[in-house]
């Protein structure tokens, strides 16, 4: 599957290629904004990663010009942290999504998937992780076969994790997510909102039958793994 990559700063984009290559992608890169459109609108490519502030020709203008062609190629728009105008700019002009900088390869992997199953249909509504079900469309989760009431931002949480079995979230990843605004390393909330996901399914799942399980990573975040 091919994607392309258009970012300018040479050490982002080196880390792009290498980790979308690592996971089966056919990858192009380029660093100018004028180069980019013209390999964009050729319309080869399943996916597209967008960088907003490039030379000779921004982001946003490269996305309102496929737009207009009728490209209706996913486009996931890399921004900086402070750029919020720019990122509601740009879903209005026809983004799929966006990704703050900094970030991890991960992440963006997760991203690029979720969009290309969107493309094509696939994405899905039922999740399981070993006994425990999400159905994302009615916003329900079974234990068991038994359900286990979460509040709306601790499926949310949950559907995050379970979207990316074994893939790492750092809280910030999480807060974004589903509080909808950047970290702050004061707040516990992630660490709160976790622990009681963890105890609704434990009080259903009390011989520890689910299979999987949200551990925390040192220093970093959390991520859903099977139990050993």
């Amino acid at each position: 599957m091919k994607i392309l990559v258009v970012e300018d700063e040479l050490q982002i984009a080196d880390i792009v290629q290498s980790g979308l290559s690592e996971r089966g992608f056919e990858v192009s890169v380029f660093s100018t904004g004028h180069l980019g459109f013209e390999v964009a609108k050729s319309g080869e490519y399943s996916a597209i990663v967008l960088d907003i502030m490039l030379p000779g020709r921004d982001g946003l203008d490269i996305l309102s010009s496929l737009r207009a062609l009728g490209n209706q190629t996913p486009v996931l728009l890399l921004t900086a942290r402070n750029e919020l105008g720019d990122r509601v700019h740009g879903l209005e002009l026809g983004a799929d999504d966006y990704l703050a900088k900094p970030f991890f390869v991960e992440e963006l992997v997760a991203r690029i998937n979720a969009l290309l199953r969107r493309q094509s249909g696939e994405r899905e509504h039922i999740l399981e992780a070993g006994a425990l079900i999400l159905d994302c469309i009615k916003r329900q989760a079974s234990c068991n076969g038994e359900s286990v009431k979460l509040t709306s931002r601790e499926f949310t949480l949950l559907e995050y994790l379970m979207r990316s079995p074994k893939q790492v979230f750092t809280r910030g990843q999480i807060l974004e997510h589903v509080w909808g605004y950047d970290f702050d390393p004061l707040t516990n909330v992630v660490d709160v909102c976790v622990k009681r996901i963890r105890e609704k399914i434990k009080a259903i799942d009390i011989n520890d039958q689910v299979g999987w399980k949200i551990v925390a990573v040192r220093g970093t975040g959390y991520r859903l793994v099977p139990c050993s």
